[in-house]
């Protein structure tokens, strides 16, 4: 028999694969470049100055290799671009192109639709509950006591 109840991170992930999903379903029905869920992650990810690709692994929770080949891909599809970072020599900044920012106000605005949806669906005060609940800084993880 299968356990029922499911534990805070299965639920949360739920929830950010139904935006995710919500968000890259109309993203294609208005016939834009397609992307993967790793790759709006690093979308979402950007400072608006440009942000290094270490810096976007960090902040995604992968490899540098994975935000490395999803830079790439944004690339190649128009919506990224590598600078010079001015405080470093040697290292570069990826930001979003013209076209990435139509593409992420775009997104932006499909996910305020989508937040409205739930809001329809679960009501206003529980979405709103939800974000403040999210938005209070938790504090750092607990560490094991010592034994």
């Amino acid at each position: 028999m299968q356990d029922l109840h499911r534990n805070l991170p299965q639920l949360l992930g739920d929830a950010r694969r139904w935006f995710e999903e919500g968000l890259l379903a109309a993203l294609e029905a208005g016939g834009a470049t397609p992307v993967s869920p790793t790759q709006t992650q690093l979308f979402a990810a950007l400072d608006d100055q440009g942000t290094t690709a270490s810096e976007l692994a960090r902040r995604m929770g992968v490899t540098r290799q994975t935000a490395h080949q999803a830079v790439h891909g944004l690339i190649a599809a128009g919506l990224l671009e590598q600078v010079p970072d001015p405080a470093s020599a040697r290292q570069r900044l990826i930001r979003r192109t013209e076209e990435g920012e139509r593409a992420h106000r775009r997104a932006v605005r499909i996910l305020e639709q989508l937040e409205e949806r739930l809001a329809g669906r679960i009501g206003r005060e529980a979405v709103d509950a939800l974000r403040a609940a999210l938005e209070t800084p938790w504090g750092q993880p607990p560490t094991p006591a010592p034994k």
